[in-house]
């Protein structure tokens, strides 16, 4: 993991003190509320329905046992004892007061966390694989280019005040685990000739007009991806529009110029770029890389699991992905218990698995785009015991990438923009669909639940995806199908009129009964709609 220097120290620290300074005003009447607005946004301080929500940044979703445990003791002393793990791998409290805020930063700094840049029209936090640098299908490790993002972008002068928020994903291998292409800017690493390089995608992003970003380098060096990356926003930022915030993102940017013309600015930027010496110097590389260097594994371990317990033994098979290191696994933490809230995580919790991670893990965690946690470097031998603990805990749940791994916002219960509830409603599919047998009938089958058209539960990119809307003062929710965020990235397609929050439970019952009864030997529910259409889906639907 990285672990900041001075300056990286001094740089949170400062901001820190600024913004305590900041509300002192904003407490006493100095600042009205306009005056505050953008400075507590630059903190990642929102004002939510009820109360102010803090988001945290995770970069690309890796943590300590430490950095964890800090978490969960700030979920206790200043929030309603739990913290909410978000798609953009971040972490969210929604009942922080505003005068506890600068306390909370505060005591975030203290094991090398912030929560800068988590809002406003800037370079957001920089996400990337769950699996890095555990991963036998990648040709890198991504965190590094990852951490040389998140440095380069930090109070960058030229992309403070971009025309909307910005989001970049790194990943390195053939599975897409992060939704790269529904970035603004998607790298993914790439070997080529003995060479690291990256594939460039951009223009990318879902929210009011969803689209997959289009390739626009096949193939940037590793030594100039920075100028690269400077190009592309350089051109975004002069050209995105700021008249209108809905049509403000790079994704209408290249939608409008078009791809070509778009590619065609970004060279010419890119020739100049190369003539003012941005890129950081080799060493400058080397030297992050070299906190991702491979931990010492220990050699010679065995490979064997013991399956006599069947409800391990399901667990295993569910939640327990392979490792590139023999006697090593990657173990997937559930937070989506069936009657639970997707993507929370008690303080208690918080605090086992930060344990965990410490005893069983080489002191290393993981978030994920989807809203679950990861182990990435466990014994075989020692599965049976954390399974044991998370079962004790209430996160031992089987079910990654099955219908009630349900990813979904906070929607109507917390969130301002919200237009409806998502959590009641993910919670009454999940225990619709309970049945370990059905789910596990029903295969991989991803549900995502957003509670407003700015898509924070990626419903476009759901296998089966739901958009609560209002009508007329009653929440209403259109059902949409055939969505990915894999490296087959795709957009749902929306089945028709919407629906109550019960008739959506019917109606995914439908969809999936008649993915059963028509399903060929090895389709998984994505398969069979697109072999299919819409058509017969609709039908059983609406018919």
């Amino acid at each position: 993991m990285y672990r900041y220097d001075s300056y990286d120290q001094s740089i949170v620290d400062a901001r820190v003190e600024e913004f305590r300074d900041q509300v002192q005003r904003r407490l006493t009447g100095a600042l009205t509320e306009d005056q505050f607005k953008p400075l507590r946004l630059m903190n990642g301080l929102y004002l939510q329905l009820h109360a102010y929500m803090l988001r945290v940044a995770i970069p690309y979703g890796t943590l300590s046992g430490k950095q964890m445990r800090k978490l969960g003791e700030i979920a206790a002393k200043y929030d309603k004892g739990y913290g909410h793990f978000t798609t953009r791998q971040n972490l969210q409290y929604n009942w922080i007061k505003l005068a506890d805020a600068p306390d909370i930063l505060a005591e975030l700094a203290t094991v090398e966390m912030h929560a800068i840049q988590t809002s406003g029209n800037c370079i957001r936090n920089i996400s990337s694989d769950q699996y890095a640098g555990v991963s036998a299908d990648e040709v890198a490790d991504p965190r590094p280019w990852a951490e040389l993002l998140r440095q380069w972008s930090s109070f960058h002068p030229e992309f403070t005040y971009l025309p909307r928020k910005f989001k970049i994903c790194v990943i390195a291998g053939d599975d897409d685990r992060a939704a790269m292409k529904l970035h603004d800017i998607g790298l993914k690493l790439v070997e080529r000739d003995g060479k690291i390089g990256a594939e460039v995608y951009a223009g990318g992003g879902m929210g009011r007009t969803p689209m997959v970003a289009p390739l626009i380098n096949d193939f940037m060096p590793e030594d100039e991806i920075i100028s690269y990356l400077e190009a592309c926003l350089r051109v975004y930022n002069r050209y995105g529009r700021r008249d209108n915030k809905y049509k403000a993102r790079i994704k209408i940017l290249v939608h409008e110029i078009g791809v070509e013309e778009y590619k065609r600015q970004v060279e010419e930027e890119f020739a100049h770029m190369r003539t003012l010496g941005l890129n950081p110097p080799v060493e400058e590389l080397d030297r992050i890389r070299a906190f991702f260097a491979p931990p010492a594994y220990d050699t010679g371990l065995s490979e064997d699991i013991d399956r006599a317990d069947p409800a391990f033994a399901l667990w295993v098979d569910r939640q327990v992905a392979a490792h590139k290191v023999p006697g090593y696994a990657i173990v997937n933490i559930s937070l989506k218990p069936l009657t639970g809230i997707p993507g929370d995580a008690s303080a208690e919790q918080i605090e086992l698995v930060a344990t965990l991670a410490e005893q069983y893990s080489l002191d290393e965690l993981r978030v994920t785009h989807a809203q679950n946690l990861v182990l990435p470097h466990v014994k075989k031998a020692d599965l049976y015991a954390i399974w044991q603990k998370l079962e004790e805990a209430g996160l031992a749940e089987a079910n990654l990438d099955l219908i009630t791994d349900i990813i979904a916002c906070p929607g109507l219960d917390y969130c301002a923009l919200a237009n409806a509830r998502s959590i009641p409603l993910a919670q009454k599919i999940a225990q619709r669909f309970a049945a370990a047998e059905r789910q596990a009938e029903l295969g991989e089958l991803k549900v995502k639940i957003s509670g407003c058209i700015n898509a924070c539960g990626h419903h476009h990119a759901g296998h089966i995806g739901i958009l609560g809307v209002d009508r007329r003062g009653v929440e209403n929710f259109q059902l949409s199908l055939g969505g990915s965020g894999a490296e087959d990235t795709s957009l749902g397609q929306i089945t028709g009129p919407g629906f109550s929050e019960d008739g959506v439970v019917d109606a995914i019952e439908k969809v999936t009964d008649l993915y059963l009864a028509e399903r060929e030997s090895g389709e998984r529910f994505l398969d069979t709609y697109r072999r299919l259409g819409m058509k017969p889906f609709k039908e059983a639907i609406y018919g």
